[in-house]
């Protein structure tokens, strides 16, 4: 079941007819599910905080309910490096819930990245957290350069690695998720995702695809 991706999958919270109570249940527990496979923290402690210095922007795309962008924003306080956070997603319903949970330095956008890059704007760093497995493998390649023309020197992709383990240990979770999207979806989302060399295949030049755990791949060009 894992040996080839599964891109054709759907997740059921990207169905603009989904359960509106079960979607909203979802975005409070991404929060939770981020903060305890993402390794964000590691990642900024690693890849962010040696480059950002106060008022240094940043652009989160594909934020969804915006769980990371305020972590990120507290991070860069705690640090004494304040940040400028631009979070944008496409889909209003996403927004509407990171709305109402505001944190100084952070601002969200109902626009796409290709609109920002037509727009001319660049940001310090463009980071992305579980968006590449949403999209086909002919657009990995595309995506990745439009982060780079929006980005004036660092760029970190953060997703899924593909691997049996990784989809039986989360589907022992479901007594934890209840009324939400986030076992079925995740589950869905495992199958959808890259393996390392997958997406070594498809990335432009001067990136490179870190393995992280558990069962990470972040992909990353640095200045």
């Amino acid at each position: 079941m894992l040996g080839e991706r599964a891109g054709e999958l759907r997740e059921r919270m990207d169905d603009p007819d989904c359960d509106p109570v079960r979607l909203h249940n979802t975005y409070v527990q991404f929060a939770l599910v981020n903060r305890l496979v993402s390794g964000w923290e590691r990642v900024f402690r690693r890849y962010l905080a040696p480059r950002l210095a106060r008022g240094s922007t940043v652009l989160d795309v594909g934020c969804g309910g915006g769980d990371l962008a305020r972590r990120l924003a507290r991070w860069g306080e705690r640090r004494g490096t304040p940040l400028r956070i631009t979070a944008v997603d496409p889909d209003p319903r996403a927004l509407a819930f990171a709305r109402t949970r505001p944190v100084a330095g952070v601002r969200y956008l109902e626009v796409d990245a290709e609109e920002l890059a037509n727009d001319g704007r660049r940001f310090d760093c463009v980071i992305s957290n579980h968006v590449l497995h949403h999209l086909p493998a002919d657009r990995i390649t595309g995506f990745l350069e439009l982060s780079g023309q929006l980005s004036a020197g660092l760029a970190l992709h953060n997703d899924l690695r593909r691997h049996a383990a990784a989809w039986l240990a989360f589907s022992l979770t479901r007594p934890f998720f209840l009324r939400s999207f986030i076992v079925e979806d995740g589950l869905r989302s495992i199958r959808r995702s890259f393996t390392p060399d997958e997406l070594r295949d498809l990335l432009p030049s001067g990136w490179r695809v870190d393995t992280l755990a558990p069962f990470r791949n972040l992909v990353v060009r640095e200045p």
